[in-house]
Order: C-alpha cells, then sequence, then structure tokens
C-alpha cells in the first residue's frame, strides 16, 4: 500500500488531471506528428500556447480547456455542498456553461465543445428537454474528465462512487458500455487513492467489490476468472452492467507494463500502440498503461501523455489523475503548479474537496 497519506493522493488525483488539461491545451489534437514536432519542438516539456488557427488558440500556455472548465465547476459544487448535488451541478451547467455556447466545435469557454456537450446543449436549450434525455452517443471520456471528481471524493464508498458517476455520465452520454467504463475508470482511481497501486493485482480487488455487490457489474466466473462449475447457480447481478471486463483491464495494462519482454520505447509510442483517437477504447489503455509504468514519476507520465499527439489532452487528464493519486499530490513537482492559471483557487479548491474524505 502507498503510504502517502489519503487526502494528498486524493488532492494529487485531482490536480494531476488539472494540469494534464492544461499541459494538452497548446499540443491538442495533432494527429500529424511531423507538425506537432514542427511546431513544438522534438519534446514538450510543459504549458505551451496554442497555436493561431488550432482548437484553442487565444488562450495562454497554463490555461485551462472547457473539459477542465467542467470539472472545475464539479468540484466548485462538491466543496459547497460536501456531496454530489446533481441539481446544483446541471444549474451550474445551465447557468455558467450553456449561455456562452452556441452548439459549434470551435466556440464557448476554452475554445472547444465537445461532441458530448454539444449534443446535451442542443437538447437542453434548443428543445428544451429536462436533465436525464439530455445524454447523446458520444464515445468519448468527456464524462470521466469530470467525473473523476466524484470518484475521488468517494473513494472510500464504491457503491456511492458507481451510483453518482454512472448517473452524471448519463446527463451528457448515454451509451451503457461507455457508463460502465467510465464507472471503472472511477472504481480503479478510487483504489490509488486508497493507496493501491495500479498493478496486475488491481484487478482481482475490484472483482472481489463485485463479489461483494459494491460495483454494479455482473460476474460469472469465481475467483482467479475460474470458470463455473456443473450445478453452480447464476449470480444474482449486482447492477447494471452486463460484463466486469472494464475492471479487467487496467491490470492487463499493468501488466504489459511490467513484462520486460514487452517494452514501448519511447513510452509517449503508446498512442500509435492503442490508438491515438478520442474514443474510450482508445484513450483507457494508454492511460492504464502510462499510469502503471511511470507510477511513481508524475512527470513522465504526463509528459508521455502529451508527446503522443492525437486526443493527447484526454490522455493526459487520465493519466494525470491515476499518477497523481499514486505520487500524491506532494509528488507533483512544483512547476507544474506553479504554471497553472489562478494555481492558488485550484491547489485551494481541490484541497477542500480532498479534505472531505
Amino acid at each position: 500500500m502507498n503510504t502517502v497519506d489519503l487526502q494528498d493522493r486524493a488532492q494529487g488525483a485531482l490536480m494531476g488531471a488539472l494540469i494534464g488539461d492544461a499541459l494538452g491545451l497548446g499540443p491538442h489534437w495533432y494527429y500529424d506528428l511531423e507538425e506537432l514536432r514542427r511546431d513544438y519542438g522534438p519534446w514538450i516539456t510543459g504549458y505551451t500556447d496554442p497555436k493561431p488557427h488550432r482548437y484553442h488558440a487565444g488562450l495562454k500556455a497554463g490555461d485551462l480547456s472547457q473539459a477542465g472548465r467542467i470539472l472545475v465547476l464539479l468540484l466548485e459544487s462538491l466543496a459547497e455542498h460536501g456531496t454530489y448535488d446533481e441539481a446544483d451541478f446541471c444549474r451550474r451547467l445551465d447557468t455558467e456553461l450553456f449561455p456562452y455556447l452556441d452548439g459549434t466545435p470551435a466556440n464557448g469557454p476554452g475554445g472547444y465543445t465537445s461532441q458530448s456537450i454539444r449534443e446535451a446543449w442542443r437538447r437542453r436549450v434548443q428543445q428544451k428537454l429536462p436533465w436525464g434525455q439530455t445524454g447523446g452517443h458520444a464515445d468519448t471520456t468527456e464524462a470521466i474528465e469530470r467525473n473523476l471528481a466524484i470518484a475521488v471524493r468517494f473513494a472510500r464508498d464504491p457503491a456511492r462512487l458507481a451510483r453518482d458517476v454512472a448517473a452524471n455520465t448519463l446527463l451528457t452520454q448515454a451509451d451503457d458500455t461507455l457508463v460502465s467504463m467510465t464507472v471503472a475508470y472511477g472504481a480503479v482511481l478510487a483504489m490509488l487513492v486508497q493507496g493501491n497501486r495500479l498493478d496486475a493485482k488491481l484487478s482481482a480487488k475490484l472483482m472481489r467489490l463485485v463479489k461483494k455487490g459494491d460495483l454494479p457489474f455482473h460476474a460469472v466466473t469465481a475467483d482467479n476468472l475460474q470458470p463455473p462449475q456443473p450445478g453452480d447457480p447464476d449470480p444474482p447481478r449486482a447492477g447494471r452492467f452486463a460484463s466486469p471486463d472494464a475492471l479487467l483491464s487496467p491490470s492487463y495494462m499493468a501488466t504489459a507494463a511490467f513484462d520486460p519482454d514487452i517494452r514501448i520505447e519511447p513510452a509517449w509510442k503508446v498512442s500509435l500502440v492503442y490508438g491515438m483517437p478520442c474514443a474510450i477504447y482508445h484513450q483507457l489503455p494508454a492511460a492504464y498503461y502510462l499510469a502503471a509504468r511511470f507510477h511513481d514519476d508524475f512527470e513522465s507520465a504526463v509528459l508521455h501523455a502529451v508527446n503522443g499527439g492525437g486526443q493527447n489532452q484526454a490522455r493526459a487528464i487520465l493519466t494525470g489523475a491515476l499518477v497523481g493519486a499514486q505520487t500524491g499530490y506532494s509528488g507533483i513537482p512544483k512547476r507544474f503548479v506553479d504554471g497553472l492559471t489562478d494555481a492558488a483557487r485550484l491547489c485551494e479548491l481541490t484541497r477542500k474537496v480532498a479534505g472531505q474524505l
């Protein structure tokens, strides 16, 4: 178990995500790696200004994108109420985000609005639908990027974590498989905040929570994924998700990271192995791999996430939270904190939410 203090790990996860978001702001969505290197050099080492005519043009190094700003809205709600208050979070979206959107990608706070947020805006603002009927079918990681705050807040209550993360995800994304993968990421992050390491044993610990009924995944196999025996009854469903496979993936990525016969060199090429696009099934394996390989090295983890190109901002957010939970806030290099816009407020906000554990 990690000897870093619980609150330090919780704040490390939250600040790690915000740092990952800001690191990805400048070099976001370069699918041509030669173009990325021409614009930013052979190795990005910190915060950078977005280039003119790119996705976040007009913002400055250290600023948060819209994803980071939505995460802050959720953190502010958690800090104020001490728990997840869905009505309050939806009110904040209605009053502090949606009035500044027009349904197009290249608009709104942070310079770019992702597909799932655009779809929710259309249902909520143009179609006047109530929250709960606003989720679309984007297969991306926007829900994880904000829900990691709920995962940290309820890191010691997996059943509550699963319930609230699923409910919040459905506000913008309604695909059941995506919801299950989002809940699984939250459960992994919670285990790291508790002091576990992202390694080959973590998935077995998560499966024990499934068997106890704390995580709402269906599982047929016995311990160690052994097959059921003749005469065994069909186990009762612990919840809504048909398969626990999203909980098994992290340990396979960790096994690959630790296996001396499997080397991805340099590690940023994980984006080429698992895929550079935005979809959740590309993003999660890369984040799990980097967070396992660099479990005690925050800087290496997030910089390899960013230098891999493609949807590197999401990769850096997810990786930053996972590694920050392992190193703790105290293990994050000071320059990454100091370079954030409005760093003092963000530190105080994340400290307050972390203290709620």
